[in-house]
């Protein structure tokens, strides 16, 4: 990747230009140009999707991979889709984010304190990257993880997948992961001790939390009550107490 990247804004706009994966680049610009029929007028991003917060959060959340009609087309995180709307309308009830909806960039919407990821940047076919694309893909997570760490407090993981991805980034990082490595689960709760970096005096403390697909919220596997309860208490390790954003 050549110079290690220091800023987000440097982050994102490499990040956009990947071409790594030649099934993800095909099958994002596929849908991009076959569209659904309901979004035929609009024009499809296409490209990898960045993460979506400020730079300094505290606190980052950690989904799998954009959807091919949600931020595949509108190109930001969770937006654009019933998932998105699952996931902002949590955000929101708990003020961590201006508004409950996100349905295009440039809607207003702000996030308070949050940045939303993914380990996995392209839309990938049926919603299953394949282990090698996750890891062509990994050092973007790398180095978003070391920009934000001066601020990082805490991480909501969002399933299986992203756990699984995060897990091993963070243990590079210098966070102290336990033996044998914590399991997902929802409600699942890690603190990590940081040795290597001398000003952090509290741990990471990382979250697990089934994701917002609509596998999951519609069958009620994951409630508003559930999500809401996980970003409550993320927010609180946080830092991000009612008015603190």
């Amino acid at each position: 990747m050549g110079t290690p990247l220091t800023d987000i804004d440097s982050l994102d706009a490499e990040l956009i230009e990947c071409r790594v994966c030649p099934r993800l680049v095909e099958w994002r610009e596929k849908i991009a140009q076959d569209k659904r029929a309901s979004f035929r007028d609009e024009t499809y991003w296409g490209r990898p999707v960045p993460g979506f917060g400020p730079p300094d959060a505290p606190l980052l959340i950690v989904g799998l991979a954009p959807a091919a009609h949600g931020a595949n087309r509108t190109g930001r995180m969770f937006t654009g889709d019933r998932s998105g709307d699952f996931l902002y309308a949590a955000l929101h009830a708990v003020g961590l984010a201006s508004q409950p909806t996100a349905t295009h960039r440039g809607d207003g919407l702000e996030l308070f304190g949050v940045r939303i990821t993914s380990p996995v940047h392209c839309a990938p076919p049926a919603n299953k990257p394949t282990p090698a694309e996750r890891a062509n893909c990994r050092h973007w997570l790398d180095s978003e993880l070391k920009i934000l760490q001066p601020s990082l407090r805490s991480v909501v993981v969002l399933g299986s997948f992203g756990w699984q991805a995060l897990l091993p980034v963070l243990d590079d990082a210098g966070w102290q992961i336990p033996k044998p490595r914590p399991t997902f689960g929802h409600g699942a709760h890690i603190e990590l001790p940081h040795p290597g970096d001398p000003g952090a005096e509290d741990p990471l403390h990382v979250f697990g939390c089934y994701h917002v697909s609509q596998q999951n919220t519609f069958t009620g596997r994951l409630t508003p009550a559930m999500l809401e309860a996980v970003l409550a208490d993320a927010a609180h390790t946080a830092g991000l107490g009612p008015g603190q954003h």
